[in-house]
């Protein structure tokens, strides 16, 4: 338990720990379905160029998972792997992300992927933190959780 509850909005991983039951492992199955979803939408961005797109096609996977991530979370507080997953982010006052929030979360998950080892500390972190928090996550005073009933 916190010494000063921190997020007194968010549930406690104590007193409701279904919240957090096999959040990360959800995470990991959400981002495998997100990182097919994003394929799904280059491939046609791809032959739409002629094949030239094959040339920046890290830039392009890029920047349409940075705009997948940041639309879909500012929609429903979750990006469609998330939702097929049961879970969703929560800001620290317990309400829905908004675009901002959206917007600097998927940032700093650009940068955690961007450096390996702060990906590395971000999924070592959502295993051993009380609320399964990445560093970003962390960062921000936000959660993941299984979506309520």
């Amino acid at each position: 338990m916190y010494a000063t509850h921190p997020a007194p909005n968010l549930p406690d991983p104590m007193v409701q720990p279904e919240f957090y039951d096999s959040v990360t492992i959800k995470r990991g199955l959400a981002w495998a379905i997100d990182a097919a979803l994003i394929l799904v939408l280059v491939v046609p961005v791809v032959i739409m160029t002629a094949f030239i797109g094959l040339f920046f096609l890290p830039f392009l996977f890029f920047l349409t998972g940075f705009v997948y991530r940041v639309a879909t979370i500012t929609g429903g507080s979750a990006t469609w792997g998330m939702r097929v997953m049961a879970i969703e982010f929560r800001d620290r006052r317990g309400e829905h992300f908004d675009f901002s929030q959206a917007f600097v979360h998927t940032l700093g998950y650009t940068v955690s992927m961007s450096v390996f080892p702060l990906q590395l500390i971000s999924i070592a972190m959502m295993f051993l933190t009380e609320r399964g928090q990445g560093l970003t996550d962390l960062i921000m005073g936000t959660v993941a959780i299984n979506r309520r009933a």
